[in-house]
């Protein structure tokens, strides 16, 4: 295949910002209509910034504005804007998604939000500077190794995790915990509601394990994800090198963070790849999670297939491997539990979503039918 002059300079350009051979093969139709390349860095107030092989732009984004918004130009995604020249621009058109973060929104539509999109590692980050909430971790965990992959997405469907981002978790403020025995268990702790995730200590002021992180995330495109106050700003200054994200102490009577940092931002490595940093979030809503809560209480899967019950709730149901297991003192109390609650929420989301596709459906039906009814009419006034 032969590129042109424009479209190697553009490669060039954007590979930085993860542009590889793929986009630009699922690019060169927009290509031939003399559209350019770029990726979204920043989201603001139907407009967004976008990084093109000419500099970053300020472009419209009214004609990707559509009702369902699991669709919304999103900081990650790849578009295709007008040449330069224009004005207004606009991003004409969405690439389509490799992967993306989801949560259910608290709309009582159930509607689903997309937090970052093409990532290949979700960064939980955790504040090791209150107590440890290890359902938080392990509801980060489900979301995280739900992540769509490709035009599945689009149709709310979770693949595997290989296929999709892969998690790390960062237990920042390190320096808080001192001693080396009291961290060492705390990991530990993580690790087991964590599994085969890894798991890692960084103190971004001191600049501990910041190297260490950044080997592991090995380039690609990297989602920094937590709760306001869990340090995320702190930690993407300290991977980018210098101070690009503004920063505030949390508060002393709870530790909690104050809303800094207010948009998504894509941001460059200097070691290669981008980080995206985003918002605290109050809450954290699971969405089509069902693959990744199987996958982060493995062990609970694993146990219930020796169930009699192959639908079996692990509550009071006879030979149930995974109440044997608790009883045995084999399986937590606490990780039950949490699977417990994690299974049920994303049962409950599934079926309200399941509800809103339904009643758009009919909904779509019932425009069409009007449509139908008012041209038979407008055909029959015609005929007289």
């Amino acid at each position: 295949m032969s590129f042109s002059s424009s479209e190697v300079s553009s490669s060039r350009a954007l590979a930085p910002y993860g542009w590889d051979a793929e986009w630009e093969a699922v690019f060169s139709p927009h290509a031939a209509q003399g559209l350019l390349p770029g990726r979204v860095v920043r989201v603001d107030r139907g407009r967004c910034d976008v990084v093109t092989a000419a500099g970053t732009i300020r472009a419209d984004t009214e004609f990707v504005v559509p009702r369902d918004p699991m669709k919304v130009v999103c900081t990650g995604d790849w578009v295709a804007v007008d040449p330069e020249g224009s004005d207004p621009r606009y991003v004409r058109t969405l690439l389509p998604r490799r992967t993306a973060f989801v949560r259910s929104t608290s709309s009582k539509r159930s509607e689903g939000q997309v937090l970052a999109t093409n990532i290949d590692h979700v960064v939980i980050c955790v504040s090791l500077a209150v107590e440890l909430d290890l359902g938080r971790i392990e509801r980060y965990l489900a979301l995280a190794m739900s992540c769509s992959n490709g035009e599945a997405l689009l149709h709310q469907s979770a693949l595997a995790w290989e296929a999709g981002a892969q998690p790390v978790v960062v237990l920042t403020k390190a320096d808080l915990v001192p001693d080396p025995a009291v961290r060492a268990y705390l990991v530990e702790d993580v690790e087991r509601s964590a599994p085969g995730v890894p798991v890692h200590t960084v103190s971004a002021l001191a600049g501990e394990g910041v190297r260490e992180l950044t080997g592991a995330l090995g380039g690609g495109t990297s989602a920094l994800l937590g709760t306001s106050g869990a340090g995320k700003s702190t930690l993407a200054n300290a991977l980018v090198g210098e101070d690009v994200m503004d920063v505030r102490a949390t508060r002393d009577l709870d530790g909690k963070g104050r809303h800094t940092t207010t948009t998504r931002n894509l941001l460059t490595l200097p070691g290669g790849g981008v980080l995206i940093d985003t918002p605290g979030l109050r809450g954290v809503g699971l969405w089509d999670a069902g693959h990744g809560v199987g996958q982060v209480f493995s062990e609970i899967d694993a146990l219930a297939r020796g169930c009699r019950f192959h639908d079996c709730a692990h509550e009071y149901e006879p030979d149930c491997a995974v109440v044997a297991a608790l009883d045995a003192g084999d399986l937590s109390p606490r990780r039950l539990d949490s699977y417990r609650k994690l299974v049920r929420e994303n049962q409950w989301i599934t079926a309200k979503s399941d509800a809103r596709v339904r009643a758009d459906a009919r909904q779509d039906w019932k425009r069409k039918q009007a449509d139908g009814r008012a041209a038979g009419r407008a055909k029959r006034g015609q005929w007289r």
